[in-house]
Order: C-alpha cells, then structure tokens, then sequence
C-alpha cells in the first residue's frame, strides 16, 4: 500500500466523518488544500484542509467563519481540526464585477454585506487578533526600508494609524481580509469567505476594499474612485467617513511593510497611498 500524504489522510478522515462521495481537487493555495465534494449524491460542498504553518490564524478565522452562521458569509458546517466542511460557492466575486465596470454597483453590495458581517451576535470566539496588535508590523517596521521618496508616506500612515488607535471605539469582531475577490455570488446573495478573525475598530472592515480588485489599480488609485467609496461606506453603514479614509491609508501603509518583508512588489500601493492620504486629510 502506498503511503498517503498527510493531506491525503485528513481527505479520506474528511470524506468518512460527513459522508461524502467524490472528491475533485480544486485549488492549492499557499494556505490551503480546497477541494469539492458531494453530499448525498446531491449537493456539493467544499472541504478545505489548513497547511500546518498557518493553522493558528486560518483556524480562527474559520471559527468566525462558522460563528457568522452563513449571515453575510460562507456556511461553515463542521470543523475538525485543521479541516473544515463547508459551503460550496462557484458564483462569480465582486472583483470579476468591478472588472466588467460595475464599481458603484460592487461597493453597494459590500457595504451590505458588512452590514450582515457586523449584526450583534452572541458568544464571539475569544481568540480574535486584536486590530491593533496586527498593526505592529507597521509601527516596527525601520523607515529606511521604504524608499527614500516614499518614506514621507510611511511617517503619515504610522502617525494616522496611532491617532486613530487612541480614539475609543466600538471593539467587534472583524473579517479583517475583505476585498472583492473574497466575496462571490450564490443563490443567497454575496457572500464572504477567508476571514481573518480580527477584533476592533469597525471602520477597519473596508480599509482593503479600496485597494482592490486585483488587477484594478489605475481605478483603485483614483480619486474620484476613493472619494465614491468613502461615500457609500459611510451612508449606508452609518460610518465616520474620515476614519474610514484613515484606515484604508494606514492599512496601504501596513501592506506595504509586509510586502516589503516577504519582497513583493509594492508599487500599486505607492500609486494609491497618496490620493488615499490627500482624501483623509480633505475629509
């Protein structure tokens, strides 16, 4: 008998303890093993199984996940360990609707779904990140590692993300990774997946909206684009339009201390960061 990898192992462990039928690999990120499956011969379903080295923050965001209760997000049916059963969703995401040209339309259906995302629940996991604890990276992160012309850059996001952190307010569970490709179409609506299982500011739950679609840059660094979306927010989820501005600067900010450590690129974000923190400061 050949040796079953480990992935392999909790595939099979999966398919026994729900009684599922055919397994069909879907997609291999560097989180996850996804793959769909079929229940009772009817419906599909996805089972997705964490890789060891990120288990700690993907399994807490799959405990969110589960405590949205498929409100606003993905049905997570079970988890065991490091595999979760859940939801099969094969709709297309809100970032294939920017990139048709239907923005507007797009930040309309997140603001909805934030505001299904943000409904008072009872008994939140207990070991959400805290938002400012993720924000370390920004606020340790040497100037001398941004480039020298952007460095001004770094000062404001950091500055902007301390008077924002000073400010009390409201601490609730967050998404934490919400931009457009994480939200896809079903038969109930749109729908969020991928959580990071945050904790803090609600105003923090857009910042990574304004940054994206992927391949939707030219349009993310606009600002008549930047000003549309702070609009929207802002009515319809009852939101301080210039907090929301200060948080999607300084989280540009902080993703580029990230891409700078793990040696990405991180030019899209310098394009944006400026109209971004000329939008603040005119808000």
């Amino acid at each position: 008998m050949v040796n079953q990898s480990p992935v392999e192992t909790a595939l099979s462990r999966a398919m026994i303890r729900w009684s599922l039928t055919k397994s069909v690999p879907v997609a291999e990120t560097p989180r996850s093993w996804v793959f769909r499956v079929e229940q009772n011969g009817r419906n599909f379903a996805a089972i997705k199984i964490l890789k060891p080295a990120v288990s700690l923050e993907e399994g807490r965001g799959a405990r969110l996940l589960s405590w949205y209760g498929g409100d606003g997000a993905a049905t997570v049916f079970d988890i065991h360990g490091d595999t979760i059963f859940m939801e099969w969703l094969d709709g297309g995401t809100l970032g294939d609707a920017v990139r048709a040209g239907r923005d507007e339309e797009a930040s309309i259906a997140l603001a909805g779904v934030v505001g299904n995302l943000h409904r008072p629940r009872e008994d939140a996991p207990d070991d959400l990140e805290p938002l400012r604890q993720r924000f370390e990276v920004l606020f340790e992160t040497d100037v001398r590692a941004w480039p020298h012309t952007a460095r001004d850059l770094y000062a404001r996001c950091a500055g902007i993300a301390l008077k924002l952190f000073d400010k009390p307010m409201p601490q609730i569970p967050l998404h934490g990774d919400l931009h457009h490709d994480n939200i896809i179409s079903s038969d109930r609506g749109w729908l969020a997946i991928d959580p990071k299982g945050l904790i803090g500011d609600p105003h923090y739950e857009l910042a990574n909206a304004f940054r994206n679609p992927v391949g939707a840059g030219k349009l993310a660094a606009d600002p008549r684009r930047i000003a549309a979306m702070a609009d929207i927010f802002a009515v319809r989820l009852g939101l301080n339009r210039k907090r929301l501005l200060g948080f999607a600067a300084a989280h540009s900010g902080l993703s580029v201390c990230w891409d700078l450590a793990a040696g990405n690129p991180i030019t899209a974000d310098l394009a944006i960061l400026p109209n971004l923190l000329s939008a603040y400061d005119q808000a």
